[in-house]
């Protein structure tokens, strides 16, 4: 085989060198972007999510101060009476 015969084998291969070359890089952008916007996508899900439980630590919070100044009233009324009560009510399932 001649130089010149050989001369379009190897076009054929350079050519098929190139496509294989451009798949992977085609195939490793999509994944890059994929990837990409998934990390997007886990990011505002987290950032809903800190923001949820944001709101629920505060509700917390004024819910621990709103019983806490609860029991200072029930307590101040008559801790005596407060015990009696305590005592001689029955206890709910959900207790």
């Amino acid at each position: 085989m001649t130089f010149a015969q050989a001369l379009p084998a190897m076009g054929t291969l350079a050519s098929l060198g190139a496509a294989i070359v451009v798949f992977f890089a085609a195939y490793r952008t999509s994944a890059a972007k994929v990837w990409r916007e998934e990390a997007e996508a886990q990011k505002s899900r987290a950032d809903r999510l800190e923001e949820s439980l944001k709101e629920i630590n505060s509700r917390l919070t004024r819910i621990e101060i709103e019983n806490e100044r609860l029991v200072h009233l029930l307590t101040s009324l008559d801790p005596t009476k407060l015990a009696v009560i305590r005592l001689t009510t029955p206890l709910s399932e959900d207790d």
